[in-house]
Parts: structure tokens; sequence; C-alpha cells
């Protein structure tokens, strides 16, 4: 009995570790950062995406009832990046500064630790924000947040989930140093349990999203396109990241703790890219 206690007590751990370390909610429980514990949160990191996708949903709809697209797009943008305490965006601009210097590789390295940003990252963050605020604009303006725009919920879960499948399928390109080698006992296993848990919250939104159209007007939606939905974001998150991470591996050779976060901002405004085509194609 003592032993299940235990063994619940450090998953639980793992749970609020992974939303300790991705967003900026509010959960007073201090945690010993352990190598095990950082490896265990991994398999949480897309539940910590569906709930940031489902406050980005709540906000979303709240924003769009009092408020014009275009301010209301804004603040849903700022939400977004403080959910996340503009963590991830850190990790693009320190990426952009060191892959786009055209140095050699360890210098790129070197000028990713450096805690100044270049013009280089500044650049990157601006268009990259600039382009999520027009797709959430277009979200907003075409139908507002309801229908088929839950989607946008969805998004949050797969970037997370492959910032896991980085993880482990890429090298980590600094050998004793940064953050992310924290995260170098992260197994094949602990991307398969992350993976069904993208799967169970992607699924679990395909329920809500079913049944939020089930009495409305709109009547193309069914759970068959939900299943289709599953794996048209399962696929495209697979194909693009990769990608992306073997780009970004070539030039560095391997991976580092803010290559993880640049990959969740690109797949992220992908990822909505392509909510965004369905949804306007779908009106």
């Amino acid at each position: 009995m003592h032993t299940t206690r235990s063994v619940l007590l450090d998953w639980l751990r793992a749970c609020i570790a992974a939303f300790q370390f991705l967003t900026r909610l509010p959960i007073p429980v201090q945690i010993d950062y352990t190598d095990r514990v950082f490896q265990r949160s991994v398999i949480f990191y897309p539940l910590a995406g569906f709930v940031i996708g489902l406050l980005l949903l709540l906000a979303g709809n709240g924003l769009s009832f009092v408020l014009p697209a275009m301010p209301a797009a804004v603040l849903l943008l700022g939400f977004w990046v403080v959910l996340t305490g503009g963590l991830h965006l850190d990790g693009l601009m320190d990426t952009a500064d060191g892959i786009l210097s055209h140095r050699p590789r360890e210098q790129m390295l070197e000028i990713m630790k450096d805690s100044r940003v270049g013009a280089m990252g500044v650049i990157v963050c601006l268009l990259h924000l600039l382009l999520k605020f027009s797709l959430l604009y277009t979200l907003l303006d075409t139908g507002g947040m309801g229908g088929v725009c839950i989607l946008l919920a969805i998004v949050p879960i797969w970037s997370r989930w492959f910032m896991v499948a980085a993880i482990h399928g890429w090298p980590y390109a600094r050998r004793d140093s940064g953050l992310g080698s924290f995260f170098r006992g992260v197994t094949k296993w602990h991307v398969t349990m992350s993976s069904l848990v993208a799967l169970f919250a992607t699924t679990l939104l395909v329920v809500i999203l079913s049944t939020w159209l089930a009495d409305s007007s709109v009547t193309s939606f069914s759970f068959t396109k939900g299943l289709t939905i599953i794996f048209s974001f399962a696929i495209g998150t697979i194909l693009t990241g990769w990608i992306l991470a073997t780009y970004i591996s070539r030039k560095l050779g391997g991976l580092t703790g803010d290559t993880y976060g640049a990959l969740n901002e690109l797949l992220e405004t992908l990822l909505l890219l392509g909510t965004t085509i369905f949804a306007t194609s779908h009106m």
C-alpha cells in the first residue's frame, strides 16, 4: 500500500513538474527537480498543452464575444505568451541568433548561450508573432471561436508532444551543460506514453467538439471527420517537426533546450496555419 502511494506521488510530482516548467499557471507546490522527475515529466507535456489549449479556447470565446476580431486577437496572443512566460519564444530567438549567424557550429552554440538577444532573434520573433496574430485574427474574424475554430485547442497538445519526440529522436548538442541535458535519459517508452496522452487529449477535444456542434446549425462535422482531424494533426506534426528538427540538428550537431522551445513555437504556428486553412475552407 505504501509502495503504491509512493509510486502515485512520484507520478504526481512529474505531472506537476511538467506544468510548472511549461506554463506559468500558479501551482504552489515545491518539487525536487531531479533527473528522474525531468524525464518522467515529459509524458505529461501533451496534458499541459491540453490545458493551455482549453484556456485559449475559453479566452478566445470570451474576447470575441465583447471585442472586434483585431483587438481580441491581440489580447488572445498576449494571453498565449503569458501562459508560457515567453519560455519558448526565448528559445526561438536564441536559436535564430545562432543558426542565422552562419558561423561555425561551436560559435553558433556559444551565441545561443548568450543571454543577450541579437538582431536576427528580434526579427524572427517579430515576424513569428505577426504571423501568429494574423492567423488568430483570421479565425476570430471568420466565425468567432465556435465551430471548427475549437481546433485551436489541439495545437498546443501536438507541438508539446513533438518536443518529447525531439528529445529522444535527436542527439543533444551540448555535452554536459544546458537545461536540456536533464532530459537525456528520455527513452522510447517515455515517447510512447506521451503519444498516448496526446491521442487521449485530442480525442477528448474531438468529443467535446462533436457534442458542441450536435445541436448547432453546423452539420458538416461528424466524429468520423474528428478522427480524420486527429490523424491530420499527428501526421502534420511528425512531418513538419521532423523537417525542422533535422535541419536544426544538422546545423548544430544536435538539439538543445533552446531548440526544443523553438520547435514548439514553430510547430504551433504551422499547425495554427493548417487549422486556419481548414477553418476558412469550411465556413
